[in-house]
């Protein structure tokens, strides 16, 4: 029976839906602190739905963003209560073999990657988030890098701790083949080759652009993973704006968008699971149709 990796979908979205609280530049790291049991709720329901593999909720709890916002003593107290939260949700839902992703995510924003920053520059800070969530982790989830210096940097941290490092960077929603940055998609997966990590895949772009692009992927002769968000598209995102100037895509209901990964997963894809716009429903029937046609979810 072939394994499959099912990690949970899009926690910041389901966030916003569920939140009483207005959407924010560190969200959901706010909404983490101010309403801790709608983030706990968000992690159970993605247990339940399927998902053998839970994020940490620290996507927008980096160094450079808690200090832009003038919170940078928020920084400890957000990754311990990160991991506090997974944890009761694990237990809430009796689902012990149920393993924990670190994130590591762009330290400057998301798809806008500062460019001005090189891998040296960018090492130490993902040191510092690694250090923090490593010990309570199962796997580093480096994902939504823009850059191929983000994809290093957050790598090497990654791999030092010992636990498995897995990569994923996010495209532009276009034919180009291209990072966020410009760079190429050939080019990153170059960069990565001798890092060490355990997979490498895409994340965080349109399910047709992942598709496309695969093969790219799989050239580093690694496990390969995927998971998309359903937006129609990423440009009206800003750096320390909000996610809810994003629109949602109409055509992604659950049955297609476990369409899309059915079909990676026939390709030979280990890692699978959701990103921006991906709720619970999208997991349980990613979940379902993965147990129908026999793999075993891990």
């Amino acid at each position: 029976m072939t394994k499959v990796i099912l990690k949970d979908g899009g926690t910041g979205q389901e966030l916003i839906r569920r939140s009483a609280m207005p959407a924010h530049p560190l969200w959901p790291a706010k909404v983490m602190m101010e309403e801790p049991d709608v983030v706990q709720g968000v992690h159970a329901d993605f247990i339940r739905a399927g998902a053998r593999l839970i994020t940490l909720n620290t996507y927008s709890a980096t160094p450079e963003r808690l200090a832009r916002e003038g919170a940078p003593e928020l920084f400890r107290p957000l990754q311990k209560r990160a991991i506090e939260l997974v944890e009761a949700a694990r237990e809430e839902v009796g689902a012990e073999g149920v393993r924990i992703a670190a994130c590591l995510s762009p330290l400057h924003g998301s798809y806008q990657p500062d460019m001005s920053k090189s891998h040296a520059d960018l090492l130490p800070l993902y040191r510092e988030i690694v250090e923090g969530q490593a010990g309570a982790s199962d796997l580093i989830l480096c994902e939504t890098l823009s850059a191929i210096s983000e994809a290093t940097a957050a790598a090497e941290a990654g791999v030092e701790t010992g636990k498995p490092t897995w990569v994923f960077l996010t495209l532009k929603d276009d034919a180009s083949g291209q990072l966020r940055s410009g760079e190429a998609l050939r080019d990153a997966v170059d960069a990565l080759a001798g890092a060490g990590i355990a997979g490498i895949g895409l994340n965080c772009c349109k399910p047709e652009v992942v598709s496309a692009n695969l093969d790219t992927i799989r050239a580093a002769g690694l496990p390969v993973g995927a998971y998309a968000n359903g937006f129609t598209g990423i440009d009206a995102l800003k750096i320390g704006g909000t996610v809810d100037a994003l629109r949602a895509r109409t055509d992604l209901d659950p049955a297609a968008y476990a369409g899309f990964c059915m079909g990676w997963v026939r390709e030979g894809l280990q890692f699978a699971g959701g990103c921006c716009e991906v709720g619970p429903a999208h997991i349980a029937e990613l979940a379902s149709q993965l147990r129908g046609a026999g793999y075993e979810i891990v």
